[in-house]
């Protein structure tokens, strides 16, 4: 699981970003920290793992903000690009 820095305090999701990094999808790979929201150029699906472990595909989005946590962006079921992780 990746570094979670909201896990000791608390920290609304609608409080500001603290960060925010490229999010390449992969089957194998966590992202380097959890994040709480994305951002996405181009719309299409988002398939992702939780916090929880548990692995969650969207329905086709539009370009915009999400807000969601994740441990990893999955590349199977991944059709939506340009997209930002915000944690």
């Amino acid at each position: 699981m990746p570094a979670n820095r909201f896990s000791a305090f608390t920290h609304g999701t609608n409080a500001p970003a603290l960060g925010a990094c490229a999010v390449t999808p992969s089957d194998s790979a966590d992202l380097a920290e959890a994040i709480r929201a994305v951002t996405i150029n181009v719309g299409g699906t988002l398939s992702f793992i939780g916090l929880d472990g548990v692995i969650y595909t969207t329905a086709a989005l539009p370009a915009g903000t999400y807000a969601m946590s994740a441990a990893r962006i999955r590349a199977t079921g991944t059709t939506a690009t340009g997209i930002t992780g915000w944690v």
